[in-house]
């Protein structure tokens, strides 16, 4: 496969409109406002308990971001999990390549590393070799790095550090799960889903990190929207067969019954939270390469259970069934389409209030690093007081595709 991307083919008005985050928060902010007026089926909102969610954001940002000097929402937060330096070993094992390669050697490594993500459960650990213990979204990034790093990704002995659709394609379960120390005592979710995401890399790019190279041909800039658009055009073909618009599978979109009929485009909500953390994750590699990445608020916030979780846990969310908080759902389910979009909608208002007693601007303090300060670190301490290993307070039946 030449190592140059390649352009897809058109899709309809209405495929594109739904892969923009303008879709995203009109669907979502749309549910909110039935949510508020108290016509949504399986949460109430309660917005007076905003304010506690903003006090406690407020705190553990100030606490990890004394200063306020917030770095973005991205991978690139967890592969320095426990304060190991990592990014600097790749970095000097990359000195005396050129900047674009450079760019595109972390690419590789922020693409993989984030299709790797989704939930693992509450199981599953990874022991780094002469390090620490990691789980969840830490476990992952420091498992997927030194896997990276290992060259397991890489079908070239002589170039390691990258990402290739030879080896992605041939990857197997068996190496893929010695990579994430996954056995039967050590359980993770979703491992073949995740292997489904890596093979459907290795089909659709030549390396992942190409994607450098499409945005360098388009200019010196690109909005964060248009990024996201560039993720989700060349990715799109990866994700398991979901919701069909015009003969395209869009991924990470779902009905709600609240917006018209389920069979019907009106009543999709978008999502598309792995391919958003992965634009965010892309931006500071690009940057480093020379590359302007504008309107980061253009992205809306990630509708994952731990933004997701505090919104419960502080009183803003309620189930209106209790079943809600003791079954796994499917993401399909509309209880979890409903709180993955108030979440979103939340998420905004959330970032307003945060900038509001802040005194900050959206320029200064834009979503993506309210999310980092912020509101996942927030939602993970809360449901760690609340329950034994922080598991969330609703769960998600994950393939390993989605969160």
């Amino acid at each position: 496969m030449s190592e140059r991307p390649v352009a897809r083919t058109d899709v309809s008005p209405a495929v594109a409109w739904l892969r923009t985050p303008a879709a995203i928060r009109e669907r979502c902010h749309q549910l909110l406002e039935l949510g508020l007026a108290g016509k949504l089926t399986h949460f109430r909102v309660e917005p007076a308990r905003l304010s506690a969610v903003v006090d406690t954001v407020l705190a553990v940002t100030r606490e990890a971001y004394p200063t306020l000097d917030i770095p973005l929402h991205s991978r690139w937060r967890h592969f320095d999990a426990g304060g190991v330096k990592r990014v600097e070993e790749l970095e000097a094992r990359l000195k005396g390549v050129s900047p674009e390669e450079r760019a595109r050697a972390k690419l590789d490594l922020a693409v993989v590393s984030v299709l790797l993500d989704a939930g693992s459960g509450p199981k599953w650990r990874y022991r780094e070799q002469g390090g620490g213990t990691w789980a969840r979204s830490e476990g992952l990034a420091v498992a997927s790095f030194r896997m990276f790093m290992d060259g397991v990704f890489s079908s070239d002995p002589d170039r390691p550090l990258r990402a290739d659709s030879e080896a992605l394609s041939r990857l197997s379960l068996d190496a893929l799960a010695q990579g994430l120390q996954v056995t039967g005592a050590n359980p993770l979710d979703g491992l073949e889903g995740r292997l489904h995401l890596m093979h459907g890399l290795g089909r659709v790019l030549p390396r992942p990190g190409t994607l450098f190279d499409l945005v360098v041909a388009q200019g010196r800039s690109v909005r964060a929207s248009e990024l996201l658009g560039h993720v989700l055009e060349q990715l799109g073909p990866i994700w398991p067969g979901r919701v069909m618009v015009d003969a395209v599978n869009l991924g990470d979109v779902w009905p709600h019954s609240a917006l018209g009929p389920v069979e019907g485009v009106d009543a999709l909500v978008p999502f598309h939270k792995l391919s958003q953390w992965l634009t965010y994750s892309l931006v500071e590699p690009l940057e480093e390469a020379g590359l302007r990445v504008l309107e980061l608020d253009g992205l809306t916030g990630l509708p994952e259970y731990r933004n997701g979780g505090l919104f419960v846990d502080l009183g803003v969310l309620v189930p209106r069934d209790a079943r809600l908080t003791r079954e796994a759902l499917h993401p399909s389910e509309e209880p979890i389409v409903e709180w993955r979009a108030l979440t979103v909608a939340l998420l905004d208002r959330v970032a307003a209030l945060v900038r509001g007693r802040l005194g900050m601007s959206a320029e200064e303090l834009p979503l993506g690093k309210v999310l980092q300060g912020g509101t996942w670190t927030a939602g993970r301490k809360v449901a760690a007081e609340a329950r034994p290993g922080g598991v969330p307070p609703i769960r998600v039946d994950s393939d390993g595709t989605v969160f």
